[in-house]
């Protein structure tokens, strides 16, 4: 709402900024309540940017006129996050060896939070005013503007679940380490096994631009494929299985692409912003979930899920898209 209200531009990098504080709390205050203080401000600064960073990327595309271009902006954006895991991993474990963990490593992190957070500030706003923005508006109007959008618009309404849902489903992503554990990988090269995971990640954000096109039936086979993927390495269940890993996240990426883009085209209210943040508390609660079934059935389970994901979500999306070409007829 703060995004909307005000300025996307600062809101993400005041995310910047909560989490620089969140790592200085946590080598101030090295306890248990510094701690989940510092977790508090990461929080904050996440929400901060959940859906303010899409909000401003596709308006700042949409008024040069090339919104077309967001699939793939977004999906770089995406898939240098997931790079970067790795030179990261090497740099946090010499900067820890060097200067340890309260000094060298922790200062590091704020340092690059900060500098996040400037990059950020240089980043154009280009919303459109709008009555919405008014001084006087409040910022009830603003949450009742983007819920109402959501409520009433079969279309936003079903990208909000496609996002929430796959960005949720993400959650597994904790458990690979236990995966790699339980099927036989030696716990000292474990990081190295899993660093296909992330990289396969990358690949399939970088492609997400290409098929940002794919209609429900394409992205009911994509997401077929990926569960697919994740089923056969359940079934081996061997060292090799992470290759089967690898290829879910991969493809699950390309997903995520395409669930940004849908959601951000279907938005035509001034409240983009607090539709996406909408959808990225419903992936917080998806991922609770998905915690919970694991502890339920494991793997197994995540498996079920995953192909249902990917026989009912396209179908709704569908549905929520030919409502709008309905509308738009009558």
């Amino acid at each position: 709402m703060l995004a909307d209200r005000f300025s996307r531009r600062w809101a993400v990098a005041s995310a910047g900024v909560l989490q620089a504080a969140g790592y200085a709390l946590w080598i101030l205050l090295p306890g248990f309540a510094g701690f989940a203080a510092g977790f508090v401000l990461w929080g904050i600064g996440g929400s901060f940017a959940s859906g303010a960073f899409q909000a401003l990327v596709y308006d700042g595309l949409r008024a040069a006129g090339e919104e077309d271009r967001f699939a793939a902006v977004i999906g770089r954006c995406e898939a240098a996050g997931l790079a970067v895991q790795v030179p990261v991993a090497g740099a946090a474990s010499a900067l820890f060896a060097v200067g340890g963990y309260y000094t060298l490593a922790g200062g590091v992190s704020v340092a690059v939070c900060l500098a996040a957070a400037g990059l950020a500030a240089t980043l154009p706003d280009h919303r459109a005013a709008t009555p919405q923005h008014d001084a006087g508006a409040g910022y009830l109007a603003t949450l009742h503007c983007g819920l109402r959008e959501i409520a009433v618009t079969p279309r936003v309404r079903a990208a909000v679940l496609l996002v929430a849902a796959l960005y949720g489903s993400e959650a597994l992503e904790e458990y690979f380490g236990l995966l790699a554990a339980d099927w036989g990988v030696a716990t000292s090269v474990i990081p190295l096994a899993l660093l296909a995971i992330p990289l396969a990640g990358a690949a399939g954000a970088l492609c997400g631009g290409r098929a940002r096109r794919l209609g429900p039936l394409g992205l009911t086979l994509l997401l077929t494929m990926a569960a697919a993927a994740l089923g056969a390495a359940a079934m081996l269940a061997r060292p090799e299985g992470l290759v089967g890993v690898a290829v879910f996240y991969g493809l699950w990426r390309v997903a995520l692409v395409i669930a940004d883009v849908r959601l951000q085209a279907a938005i035509t209210g001034p409240s983009r912003a607090t539709i996406s943040s909408v959808a990225g508390l419903g992936a917080e609660v998806v991922g609770i979930a998905m915690f919970g079934a694991w502890a339920a059935g494991g793997l197994t389970l995540a498996v079920v899920l995953a192909f249902a994901a990917a026989l009912l979500l396209p179908l709704r999306l569908a549905r929520g898209e030919a409502a709008a070409v309905h509308a738009r007829g009558s």
